[in-house]
């Protein structure tokens, strides 16, 4: 539980340094900043769902092009995720936006950079 807890917040985290880094990434400036720090722990909540669900089985469906471009496509992958998270998001009436594909990817990119980064400052307890 408690490692869930640490992804969660890691994932917010670097979610939190995408929206801050990039035009493209948003969450809503107007509302408190309480009701943001919600909506960016839901949205990483999200992320982490979608990342535990529907990535295994894409990564599974492209392997070939994962071999054929020797995983650079996990970029891609990883921004689809991305897309997919706001998409959700924005069905559950969040404020969290990504604006087009190259956007997602350069997210993408700096969430893992970030993700990575927390994730090895912290102790690993399972």
């Amino acid at each position: 539980m408690t490692n869930f807890v640490v992804k969660t917040l890691a994932n917010a985290a670097a979610l939190a340094v995408a929206i801050w880094l990039l035009a493209g990434i948003t969450l809503d400036e107007s509302t408190s900043l309480g009701r943001r720090t919600v909506t960016l722990v839901l949205v990483a909540l999200i992320f982490g769902l979608v990342n535990f669900i529907v990535k295994p089985v894409v990564k599974l469906l492209s392997l070939p092009l994962f071999v054929l471009t020797l995983g650079l496509f996990t970029l891609v992958v990883n921004a689809l995720m991305l897309l997919l998270t706001s998409w959700l998001a924005e069905q559950f009436d969040l404020s969290f936006h990504v604006d087009g594909f190259w956007t997602a990817v350069l997210g993408a990119l700096i969430i893992s950079i970030v993700s990575w980064a927390v994730n090895m400052a912290l102790p690993d307890k399972n």
